[in-house]
């Protein structure tokens, strides 16, 4: 597996995750923090399928290679976050 690409020398996804996160447990304000991992990852990917399919005009075959993964996970992906 390939690292991710780094933008003007750092991780910049990375690090707005983290920010994101840090954020998130600011506000909290001492309540327990809950299903973090699932709120993570949902919001993460419907972002990015989002965007990827904005960019790809809309082509799944184009989208999901952009993605590397195959078309028919991409479809699945986009009915469950229903951006399709």
């Amino acid at each position: 597996m390939s690292k991710p690409k780094k933008i003007n020398g750092h991780n910049a996804i990375a690090e707005a995750v983290e920010n994101s996160l840090n954020e998130y447990f600011f506000h909290l304000d001492g309540e327990p923090a809950d299903d973090i991992y699932r709120m993570v990852i949902d919001n993460v990917e419907k972002t990015l399928f989002k965007n990827v399919m904005e960019r790809a005009e809309g082509n799944q075959t184009q989208a999901a290679d952009m993605l590397g993964i195959n078309r028919t996970t991409l479809r699945n992906k986009l009915k469950a976050h229903r951006l399709a």
